[in-house]
């Protein structure tokens, strides 16, 4: 029986309006993340690959595939690669580089059993509205000995990770009622051992995670964009707002990133993410 066939009607609902918030957030936000927050979710890439030992004739899938950064750089080891990702620009975007990527979401994914040498997901588990069930899906894709890696945000944050909600909170902004709210039972606890604990519930073995820590650097402009431009729960907040709420919020940003600023107009914004891996006995 699978996770979704224990839920109650309250709590299957809720997880099926946290999806369906998830995709209307993203849909027609591409170009904006590219510009903005798809150099942040970059940075763990190449360790996220590393802890999946995706390598030369590596059969690997990247799942939530964004614009295909992962996909490309496992391409670049010589693995041979397919791509998922729920929304069809960000599959356009991986198929403009090159990249084999279909339109496809978690929890079902069209591939067969065991297919896989290697799946690796970046920043996708925080976007699942039944994260346990999506590990499972993934440990189905995988042939045995083959190797997973994940990475999500932590609960720990960086400093540079609250710039732009402190200041919507500062500018007064009220959140509106349709933001992605993950259902309390679906959730797990953000740390190291919590994901290395999610990962030993799907079925994977020697399941390890540790915390990523970086500064992020950024152009004032570059981060207050992605915001402006409706990427993730921040630029739902912000686009939200009345044009006067919107410009309060700009003058907050621009107040609270000198806190960051580390030459004109650039900043450095420290983040904590988690990268966990496993591998299917």
């Amino acid at each position: 029986m699978t996770s979704s066939q224990h839920e109650t009607p309250l709590q299957r609902d809720a997880t099926e309006a946290f999806d369906a918030a998830e995709r209307a957030m993203w849909k027609g936000r591409t170009e904006a993340y590219a510009g903005s927050f798809a150099r942040l979710c970059a940075h763990p890439v190449e360790a996220l690959l590393d802890a999946a030992g995706v390598g030369a004739d590596t059969r690997v899938l990247d799942v939530g595939t964004g614009t295909g950064t992962a996909a490309v750089a496992a391409r670049a080891r010589g693995a041979r690669v397919s791509a998922v990702d729920a929304d069809a620009g960000m599959v356009a975007a991986a198929r403009a580089r090159g990249i084999d990527a279909r339109t496809a979401g978690l929890p079902e994914l069209p591939y067969s059993d065991g297919e896989f040498d290697a799946v690796v997901g970046n920043f996708v588990l925080n976007h699942v509205g039944r994260p346990r069930t999506a590990l499972a899906e993934l440990h189905r894709l995988l042939r045995p000995g083959g190797r997973i890696a994940v990475t999500t945000w932590s609960a720990r944050r960086g400093a540079g990770q609250d710039l732009l909600g402190r200041a919507c909170e500062a500018g007064g902004a009220v959140p509106p009622p349709y933001l992605p709210r993950l259902d309390p039972v679906q959730d797990w606890p953000r740390t190291p051992q919590g994901l290395a604990q999610l990962l030993d519930g799907a079925g994977f073995v020697a399941s390890e995670a540790a915390e990523l820590a970086w500064d992020h650097r950024a152009g004032v402009e570059e981060w207050w964009s992605g915001a402006a431009g409706g990427v993730a729960t921040v630029g739902l907040v912000v686009t939200s707002q009345d044009p006067e709420a919107v410009a309060r919020i700009r003058r907050e940003y621009d107040r609270l990133s000198a806190e960051h600023t580390v030459a004109e107009g650039q900043l450095a914004l420290p983040h904590i993410a988690l990268l966990g891996s496993g591998r299917r006995p």
